[in-house]
């Protein structure tokens, strides 16, 4: 497993899990080092135990030494970033690379698999890349990730379906087989050509993307017209045409993969002669909803938030991770600052991350109260459990004027009015 970001780290400590012997290989010294130390670099539930399980246990291990895993594996999964270039591009450079790696250092047949999400084509120059380093016999492969940050493990383990691009027969058997534990219960392994595997992922990140920036669309409708998204949410989701999932409106998506692969999508479609009309739209909407909570907040003081204490409660760009990126707390911090306004903010695993960003620019809390003491007001920016059920006498006893923008629909507006708050939502009748 060459990369050991999240799909990377991930991915291969599943695989180890299932009895595989599996290398991961990353040119980072320094988080290779933590890695053999058992200190994992990022945040996600119940990876740091079954990595030390698969550590103990011989069949998971960590290695700067890319010769030495590619000699000594079968299966060579590329899983480093593509981070988006300045024109919304994915930056190829670190596959490439690794391309070439994997090429000067083959001693045998291999199957190299390109995990990373990446254009269309990109594969078939892994192929070509390599071809030029080698002699030696291989197959190429496209197996795009679906993984949920925050719930990965539970769908690598438990998968929706698997895709395969590939255009032989044998390496589809071989990649069924590997993949075979994890779909015991029936789920499909979708075996396809190499491109229409790579585009499957954008596709699919694609139209969640949309739905969500369709949803906070109605929901800054339903505010103009007197509607409730909440009941227009109900009526569209029980269409089995629709469907519930992803219909929740709120302050725009963030994260490592929607922002990113909506940008690369409209970019390749461009170089390929096709202007993509929706996907631009999706982009802007979103780009417009991050504001929309602290807008709503400034006209609440009539434009004037200078000197007044807001606490945010949530940071990361979804619960149950510690990602930042495009997150869109730092959209509303930055536009809260910039209007004058004093933040201090709470997350239960994000402020470390947040630090690197922001630095001092804001408080931060230890805990979620911390915060709330002589508050004009708070701000739910991302819907962890824990914030659910608060004790809400503490809250307004707390706060210097109980007000809450909930920018995640969380709360019983109602039950907040008769208990003394004033309470703001996203697409909720006022």
């Amino acid at each position: 497993m060459i990369g050991t970001g999240y799909v990377g780290l991930v991915t291969g400590t599943c695989f180890s899990e299932t009895g595989n012997d599996v290398m991961c290989v990353d040119i980072d010294r320094e988080k290779i080092a933590l890695l053999n130390q058992g200190k994992i670099p990022i945040y996600e539930p119940g990876l740091d135990e079954m990595i030390r399980r698969n550590v103990s246990e011989g069949r998971l291990s960590f290695a700067t030494d890319i010769g030495k895993g590619v000699q000594e594996s079968l299966f060579i999964f590329i899983a480093v970033g593509t981070p988006s270039a300045d024109d919304g591009a994915a930056d190829l450079n670190s596959v490439w690379a690794v391309a070439r790696e994997i090429g000067k250092h083959m001693n045998g047949y291999k199957i190299v698999v390109t995990k990373s999400t990446v254009p269309v084509g990109t594969t078939e120059r892994v192929k070509a890349i390599i071809a030029g380093e080698t002699s030696h016999a291989f197959d190429v492969a496209s197996n795009p990730e679906f993984l949920k940050e925050g719930a990965a493990i539970d769908d690598f383990m438990k998968p929706d379906r698997v895709v395969c691009g590939t255009e032989d027969p044998r390496v589809s058997e071989l990649m069924k087989e590997l993949y075979a534990p994890f779909v015991r219960t029936g789920n499909p392994v979708l075996v396809m050509d190499i491109r229409s595997s790579e585009l499957t992922k954008y596709a699919a990140n694609a139209m969640l993307a949309t739905r969500i920036s369709f949803m906070n669309e109605m929901a800054n409708l339903c505010e103009k017209l007197g509607a409730d998204v909440n009941l227009v949410r109900r009526g569209m989701g029980s269409d089995p045409r629709i469907g519930s999932s992803f219909l929740f409106p709120g302050v725009g998506y963030g994260g490592s993969c929607f922002p990113k692969d909506v940008k690369a999508i409209i970019k390749f479609g461009l170089e390929a002669g096709y202007d993509m009309k929706i996907l631009p739209m999706v982009e802007e909407v979103n780009m417009l909803q991050k504001r929309q909570l602290a807008e709503k907040v400034i006209a609440y003081f009539k434009g004037n938030v200078k000197g007044k204490k807001i606490a945010l409660w949530g940071l990361s760009f979804k619960p149950r991770t510690d990602d930042m990126r495009d997150a869109p707390s730092l959209v509303i911090i930055e536009r809260l600052l910039e209007a004058g306004a004093v933040i201090e903010a709470f997350d239960p695993v994000a402020t470390q991350e947040t630090k690197k960003i922001i630095g001092d620019r804001i408080g931060y809390g230890m805990k979620n109260y911390d915060v709330l003491k002589d508050a004009d007001a708070l701000l739910v920016v991302t819907e962890w459990n824990e914030f659910r059920e608060p004790d809400f006498e503490k809250i307004r006893a707390l706060m210097k004027n109980p007000v809450i923008f909930d920018g995640r629909n969380i709360f019983d507006g109602k039950k907040l009015q008769e208990k003394g708050f004033q309470y703001f939502g996203m697409g909720l009748k006022q």
